[in-house]
């Protein structure tokens, strides 16, 4: 490659060079996944042969696959390689009941890693940067993922993991971190602690890019989190079933995040009828995995609500774009007959400079009426002493709320650092609903 911008061949694809990279690799999956107990018996039930399969236009002819296809399979039974041949694994909590496992291969691990340091280096990451990475570690696919990826592209990588966000701050500034990898609502907690600290990030650390993902958020969001910092913080997607971070990121243009089409086949379908959408309308992502050895996925349903966005990318990749999350279609609250995605409430709460970027949404049932209340947190640069001012706040947010969502909910503005912070993805709603 002589072309700075690319990592990879693949990513300087046309589009026409794409489309036959991913008929041939489709073609040879499909024989593949004829390894599996589970696609041997899920074509024959559909009377499906791999013969059948020969272009992308026979892509819908197969099932789609879903989570509790993974389940109900625990642990191995969607396995295609001898599980002699995987040389790790990385599963769900389970806290449902059994939970997902995903199996790898050596090749698996390195396309993995690939994929994210093809990712890091499109957004500017170069050897002479060093990687901080605030993620977990162990079973979640986002510490390693980005571990190996960062460090196959050559930084000099910290795994810090998550949490003592002091030891964090430390690190930050002793070790020069120039990039970081943290979700949305932990890095509006560095910042919270940078305060209490007296640290300037812009004057006393040498932060530069930020990726962000894990939690759906608002473009807002990630603007708020950018001017707090002093970064350019890019929006990431993975998902452990798919291998984890790596499956899809922004460039530099920041409009949409290019999923990487060597690797995935892209369906965007309505999640009630299963039937595709035009480019440009929200649906769920399905996905089929075209470069995975241990555990390929044909047309999974990743419950992931987006869409496709139209039209070229400046940045010179014909790799399609995704938008950013909506929500999910299996965790979308049904309140009074609306349904309302927790992404819709942010948007409304971040376009208001009084409030800070933590808040809650609490569902409950009052008089066997259900109702919602969003709790959110004053800026610590408000004053919290002009009830006048915080009343005329609240309305004005109830009214922004009711018109995004269609029903009116209890708006309680609350103190700084009030709403409980947690080390993982942060908890954006609680359903104390009776179930009749």
């Amino acid at each position: 490659m002589t072309d700075e911008r690319f990592f990879n061949a693949e990513e300087a694809y046309s589009r026409s060079e794409l489309e036959a990279l991913q008929q041939e690799r489709l073609r040879a999956t499909v024989k593949h996944c004829m390894n599996s107990p589970f696609y041997r018996e899920r074509f024959r039930s559909a009377g499906l042969s791999q013969g059948d399969i020969r272009s992308l236009d026979d892509l819908h002819k197969i099932p789609f696959t879903t989570k509790q296809d993974l389940r109900d399979t625990y642990p191995f039974g969607i396995a295609s390689v001898p599980l002699g041949d995987c040389t790790r694994l990385h599963s769900s909590s389970g806290t449902t009941g059994n939970p997902t496992v995903i199996l790898h291969t050596a090749r698996d691990l390195d396309q993995w890693a690939n994929a994210v340091a093809r990712c890091l280096w499109m957004v500017g990451c170069r050897p002479d940067d060093v990687f901080q990475n605030t993620s977990g570690y162990g079973m979640f696919t986002g510490g390693l993922g980005f571990q190996y990826g960062a460090e196959k592209l050559g930084m000099l990588t910290i795994p810090a993991a998550a949490g003592n966000t002091l030891r964090q701050l430390k690190f930050f500034k002793d070790f020069r971190t120039t990039v970081v990898h943290a979700i949305p609502s932990y890095a509006a907690r560095l910042y919270e602690v940078m305060c209490q600290q007296g640290i300037d990030p812009r004057r006393d650390l040498s932060l530069r890019t930020l990726v962000i993902g894990a939690e759906p958020h608002s473009e807002d969001t990630r603007r708020r989190i950018e001017d707090m910092l002093g970064v350019k913080a890019y929006n990431s997607f993975g998902m452990s079933e798919m291998m984890g971070p790596g499956v899809a990121f922004e460039c530099p243009g920041q409009n949409g995040m290019h999923i990487w089409e060597d690797y995935f086949i892209v369906e965007i379908v309505d999640p009630v009828t299963l039937e595709p959408v035009p480019d440009g309308e929200v649906g769920e992502l399905v996905l089929t995995t075209i470069n995975r050895e241990a555990m390929p996925l044909l047309r999974y349903r990743t419950r992931d609500l987006t869409r496709i966005l139209p039209g070229e990318c400046p940045c010179g990749r014909v790799h399609r774009r995704l938008d950013r999350m909506k929500g999910r279609s299996d965790d979308m609250i049904i309140l009074k007959g609306v349904n309302i995605f927790p992404i819709q409430i942010e948007q409304v709460l971040m376009q208001f400079s009084e409030l800070a970027t933590d808040y809650l949404i609490t569902l409950q049932t009052l008089d066997d009426n259900d109702g919602m209340t969003v709790e959110v947190e004053i800026s610590e640069k408000v004053l919290t002493d002009d009830y006048s001012a915080l009343q005329k706040l609240e309305k004005e947010i109830t009214r922004c709320l009711r018109d995004e969502i269609l029903i009116t909910p209890k708006v309680r503005l609350v103190p700084f650092g009030s709403i409980p912070k947690s080390e993982g993805k942060a908890v954006r709603v609680k359903d104390l609903r009776k179930q009749y």
